[in-house]
């Protein structure tokens, strides 16, 4: 019996094998199954997930003003049963107060006692597929203003 499954368990090493060997690059190191890898930040999933992160940030958060993205720092990625995104933004609290409906073109204060930047690290579960998406771990901290 044990036998019978050995090829079969054999062609699979040898096609995981070559698989991995012609998806490398000379530019791009192997990608590892369940490895974070950097990811582009203009890349769609990224867009969705920092807008979803902001998004949860003010619920959450009692600001009376809203906020956005100052700036994506880093974006990475990694393929699980679904993708996570794992973002480190810093934040910026814009003069529309969470009653105004279009914070796309909020500005930021300006003023330094209404000025707040926020450093912060989600990682944003998504599941296209189910159509769902979840933060499962975020951490800020306040950042400097100068």
């Amino acid at each position: 019996m044990a036998g019978v499954l050995r090829l079969p368990l054999l062609l699979l090493a040898l096609a995981l094998a070559l698989g991995s060997a012609a998806a490398a690059s000379p530019d791009r190191p192997p990608r590892r199954l369940g490895g974070l890898e950097e990811a582009d930040a203009q890349e769609e999933g990224v867009q969705q997930a920092l807008e979803f992160a902001i998004s949860e940030f003010n619920k959450a958060s009692n600001d009376a003003y809203h906020s956005r993205a100052l700036r994506l720092v880093r974006a990475r990625k990694q393929i699980v049963a679904g993708m996570n995104y794992l973002l480190d933004v810093e934040i910026g609290r814009t003069t529309c107060t969470k009653s105004q409906p279009n914070l796309a073109n909020c500005p930021f204060h300006e003023q330094p006692d209404m000025m707040r930047k926020t450093l912060c690290s989600f990682q944003i579960y998504n599941v296209p597929w189910r159509g769902t998406m979840s933060v499962t771990k975020s951490s800020c901290q306040e950042a400097s203003s100068t």
